[in-house]
Order: C-alpha cells, then sequence, then structure tokens
C-alpha cells in the first residue's frame, strides 16, 4: 500500500479570474476571485476532477478562502 501513495497526484489549475476587493491577510497583495480545477491523477491518467471557486491572492497565490 506503501507505492500507492506515490501513483496518485492532485494537480490545481486557475480556469479563469477576476479582480477582487480586499487584501491579503499574509503578505498584503491584492485578491482576486478564480474558478479552479483539481484533478486528481492515478500514473498520470486523471479519473476525478472537481471544480470550485476561491478567491486567492495574486501576489503569494495562497487560497484565502475556498467555495466547494
Amino acid at each position: 500500500m506503501v507505492c500507492f501513495c506515490f501513483l496518485v497526484d492532485q494537480t490545481r489549475k486557475v480556469r479563469q479570474s477576476k479582480p477582487a476587493a480586499g487584501i491579503c491577510s499574509r503578505c498584503g497583495g491584492g485578491a482576486s476571485v478564480a474558478d479552479m480545477k483539481t484533478a486528481t491523477r492515478f500514473c498520470y491518467v486523471p479519473f476525478y476532477w472537481k471544480t470550485w471557486r476561491a478567491i486567492i491572492c495574486t501576489f503569494c497565490g495562497s487560497i484565502l478562502r475556498s467555495y466547494r
């Protein structure tokens, strides 16, 4: 079962984003609302997708709030 941990990974991609009011609490950068897509892959073959919306920092890239 230890091999299974190394064969599965997740990738997050920003599909589109718009500027939002507010600043990042970590670095002070601007915020934006983004439509995210998460893909879970097994041996580089995607088998699960999930789309969700999040408020992310435009400077450091941290997720400030997620709406799943």
